[in-house]
């Protein structure tokens, strides 16, 4: 089984400049290969492949005004070419959207590393050829120092190692082999309301409120807000030219953004862990029709930073690597609707009623937990 490690790095300058000079190597040739494959097609030939893609790419670098390219590693462009042509390729496979050219300003820088050759200790990643230096103190410059210390294995095989920048910190990502869980988890099975008003129910009685709620986040969306008004008029004031001013407050934001991203994927991490330590045999889910939710002008917004589909995927593979069973409920099941003691159907039920009453039986509890034990029911009776 494997499984993906992604960490922070901390270039000193000298190292931000390498690895910002092979993102461009990155994205020139993938945007060589994309127009080869573009302009052959109009010439009614055929597909081109990666390989005679890769050799005819070897000659180019033999020319004096591409002669630069050979200051980097070959791995670097020529993974680039094979993700242009398979990304051309699955566009006529009707698997994808047409293949656009990669922009300076508007695409993720991303390159990758050969993967034999990549080392990592406890406190730095070795990076090939951002020195070809003999000198042993220039070779340091190949160590980039790791954010998380200890946070990589140094003794197995990496896969797919890709370094990348996200406007503010570089990363690099790899995937290694791991000893597969076969421990099945015999616990009771758990359901999952998920909401707006708190992110989570369980079946057992657990509330995960919304982090969207807390003094720190309300905090940073009003900071948010107040710099994109600040920015905005900026903005008009100097039409056709970005001053520093304007540079700079594009940064705190961007800053700002990634704050508040992290607080809600920290807190969905923990959510997740703490639903999977419990070892249940399976999670019901309910399949939310989101692109509905969002139409709703008065939810959009609070739909938006739940980060439902966050939520959905972290915990699927958290619950792969425990081998807990995912269960998905219809969207059209009436879990709110229906009563999870006698069975009967409340048809009539609203969204503002937070309190469910059962008119058959007179059942009362809140509408989530309702919902929730009729998701785990949902899962029992498709086990049986």
């Amino acid at each position: 089984m494997f499984k993906s490690i992604k960490v922070m790095l901390h270039p000193n300058n000298k190292q931000r400049t390498k690895l910002f000079q092979c993102f461009g190597v990155s994205r020139f040739a993938f945007n060589w290969a994309l127009g080869r494959q573009q302009e052959n097609y109009k010439n009614g030939g055929k597909f081109i492949s990666a390989f005679d893609l890769e050799k005819e790419f070897g000659q180019l670098k033999k020319l004096p005004e591409y002669a630069w390219l050979n200051q980097y590693s070959s791995v670097i462009p020529l993974m680039s070419i094979m993700d242009a042509c398979n990304a051309y390729k699955n566009f006529f496979n009707g698997n994808n959207d047409s293949p656009k050219f990669k922009s300076k300003k508007k695409s993720k820088p991303s390159f990758y590393v050969h993967s034999g050759k990549i080392e990592f200790t406890d406190t730095h990643v070795k990076l090939m050829k951002l020195s070809d230096s003999t000198r042993k103190n220039r070779r340091k410059l190949n160590w980039v120092r790791l954010a998380e210390v200890g946070r990589v294995p140094t003794n197995c095989k990496y896969s797919n190692p890709r370094v990348t920048f996200d406007g503010i910190n570089f990363w690099v990502s790899i995937s290694i082999d791991v000893e597969e869980n076969n421990e099945i988890p015999t616990n009771e099975g758990i359901g999952i309301d998920l909401g707006v008003k708190d992110l989570a129910i369980t079946s057992d009685g657990n509330i995960y409120g919304n982090i969207n709620k807390t003094k720190e986040v309300k905090r940073l969306e009003k900071k948010k807000r107040r710099l994109q008004r600040k920015l905005s008029k900026k903005c008009i004031a100097n039409k056709y030219e970005k001053t520093k001013n304007i540079l700079k407050l594009e940064k705190e934001l961007l800053k700002l953004n990634h704050r508040l991203t992290n607080i809600r994927h920290n807190y969905i991490h923990q959510v997740t862990s703490d639903i999977v330590s419990r070892k249940p045999m399976f999670i019901s889910l309910e399949d939310l029709n989101v692109s509905g939710m969002m139409k709703n002008r008065h939810l959009a917004k609070a739909v938006q930073a739940q980060s439902f589909y966050s939520f959905k995927e972290i915990l699927s593979y958290k619950a792969k690597w425990n081998n807990i069973q995912i269960i998905e409920v219809p969207t059209f099941y009436p879990s709110s609707k229906t009563c999870s003691v006698c069975g009967a159907v409340k048809s009539d039920l609203k969204l503002s009623d937070r309190v469910f009453v059962c008119p058959e039986c007179g059942n009362k509890m809140d509408r989530d937990l309702n919902a929730s034990i009729n998701l785990k029911n949902y899962g029992l009776s498709i086990l049986k």
